[in-house]
């Protein structure tokens, strides 16, 4: 079973420990990104703010910390900020008992984890989020690991998330590979010295996931794992 997000007492993963392979959640393994889209939108519109769901939708795969930068700027005043992010955690809880993984996403984890890699989420979900994440991908025996955005203090595009599942795995950058959905994870993983991968499914184009550093993007996690031993997750580095 994987560590508890968040949980301090978790140490690096064992020294036998030799590839990574580090995967974004929301809209890369769950279908949650136009459900966090109708959630901040609405948060957003009770506190008078009005955005267009278009520029919310880009911004999905940000922690709550740079999301409400880039959607009101930097130089508002931040009194408000721990209202709209209640607001939107209280609209977003509704959709937890109808959280489903996309197509794949179980089995890749799996597939990941028995061809040698430890598998680590790297989420910019919040705790109890991801929990609730992990139960639904229903691939406790797989998971190794999990980060979340509380357990660190800025979250993707920088690279603190990417670093803290690198301590959880205990392997170096170069031994690891993320796979993410949107532009932030692409940009996080580069900052942070880690290959990256990119899937389709978060809405983002093949051309822009490719800009923010992603060597080759899939269609879906499904076809990810139909082409695992035509991809770099194909095996884990050599131990030598």
């Amino acid at each position: 079973m994987p560590e508890s997000p968040g949980d301090d007492a978790a140490g690096p993963a064992s020294s036998d420990a030799v590839g990574a392979v580090l995967f974004d959640v929301d809209g890369t393994l769950m279908d949650t990104v136009y459900l966090h889209t109708v959630a901040w939108s609405e948060a957003l519109r009770q506190q008078g703010a009005q955005v267009a769901m278009a520029r919310i939708h880009r911004s999905i795969g940000m922690g709550s910390d740079h999301l409400l930068d880039a959607l009101l700027g930097e130089e508002r005043d931040h009194g408000g900020d721990a209202a709209l992010s209640a607001a939107h955690d209280t609209l977003y809880a509704q959709y937890w008992s109808r959280l489903a993984p996309l197509p794949g996403a179980h089995d890749l984890l799996r597939a990941c984890a028995a061809r040698g890699w430890r598998v680590v989420l790297a989420s910019s979900a919040k705790k109890n989020e991801a929990e609730v994440m992990i139960r639904a991908l229903d691939a406790g025996d797989a998971i190794a690991a999990v980060t979340t955005a509380s357990d660190v203090s800025s979250s993707k595009p920088a690279p603190d998330l990417v670093e803290q599942a690198l301590d959880k795995a205990g392997v170096p950058a170069e031994h690891a590979v993320f796979v993410g959905d949107a532009a932030w994870d692409g940009q996080a993983a580069r900052r942070a010295g880690v290959r990256c991968l990119g899937v389709l499914t978060g809405g983002w184009t093949r051309q822009e996931l490719h800009e923010s550093g992603m060597e080759t993007v899939y269609d879906s996690p499904a076809e990810l794992l139909t082409r695992l031993d035509d991809s770099v997750l194909a095996a884990p580095p050599d131990r030598a």
